[in-house]
């Protein structure tokens, strides 16, 4: 009895040094693939296409590298499951037989993670979006902007301005708006005063935009000046003129932001008025 306890430790041993060492494996073969995958996935992408900015490159490349990694990780642990289960004298077989009429089943009631599978494939695939860029996805529900912080086959994350988390299913998309692809216009409606030279506000508009190309901080951003483009509108109070320019992708916010500032103190400074509404209100005097 007693040699048969030992060896039946021995056995119980030997699968648990096994097993360990599979795990250790598995381990260690996640951490070190992850330097050859991005030198991989960084070279792949240099040589297949052209991009506009390195920008655009390197959110390409971390997209690719980010669904690389994943999908590395599920064949690695699903190979690892399989070897423990054989180390424990499951049968494995039987099971994945099992499994398989069991999958037949849920893949009828699971038409939408399939939707959501084949959507994430179109997206990565075609490069809708990548890791870094700022969308706005529109779905049969509701509409949700923000910064892609992970794309997978499945789902995007997006982090909206008030730091809140989206997660929305690939297969729930209809429209993507990306608004950080390659590049970016700057669209200004500026309100000014039926009084004012328009030739002025245009000579005005242009030098600011002008102006812009050569500062230190923000120039680099400017790929083509802001400059006047037409008069839009007549409002109630104000006529619209409208500027467009040209700049490099997700700085058209800090880009117009600037030209704004620059064009109140030039139009301050050559007495051009931005008319605002007035509203006046007449008391009635009550009949005695």
């Amino acid at each position: 009895m007693e040699t048969v306890h030992t060896a039946v430790n021995f056995i119980n041993d030997h699968r648990s040094v096994q097993i360990g060492i599979t795990l250790v494996v598995a381990m260690l073969l996640q951490m070190l693939s992850r330097l050859p995958i991005d030198r991989f996935v960084r070279r792949v992408v240099v040589q297949s296409h052209r991009y506009h900015s390195a920008e655009e490159e390197k959110k390409r490349e971390d997209t690719l590298i980010s669904v690389f990694h994943t999908a590395f990780a599920v064949v690695i642990w699903t190979i690892t499951l399989i070897t423990v289960l054989f180390e424990l004298r499951v049968n494995v077989a039987g099971l994945l037989t099992g499994a398989g009429v069991l999958g037949v089943v849920v893949s009828l009631g699971a038409k939408n993670s399939i939707s959501d599978f084949l959507a994430g494939i179109f997206i990565i695939g075609e490069n809708q979006y990548r890791v870094g860029d700022i969308v706005t996805l529109a779905t049969s529900t509701s509409t949700v902007s923000g910064v892609v912080e992970d794309i997978t086959v499945r789902i995007t994350k997006l982090r909206d301005l008030d730091g809140y988390l989206h997660i929305v299913p690939n297969g729930s998309i209809g429209v993507v708006t990306n608004m950080t692809f390659q590049f970016a216009n700057v669209n200004v409606d500026i309100p000014v005063a039926y009084e004012a030279d328009v030739d002025k506000v245009v000579k005005i508009i242009n030098q600011v935009g002008v102006s812009m190309v050569d500062d230190k901080e923000i120039g680099a951003d400017v790929v083509e000046p802001i400059q006047f483009l037409r008069v839009d509108n007549f409002g109630d109070s104000a006529m619209k003129v409208k500027a467009l320019g040209k700049v490099r992708a997700g700085t058209q916010w800090d880009v117009a932001g600037e030209f704004r500032k620059r064009l109140i103190a030039a139009f301050d400074k050559h007495n051009v008025d931005i008319p605002y509404q007035q509203i006046v209100v007449h008391k009635s005097e009550k009949k005695r």
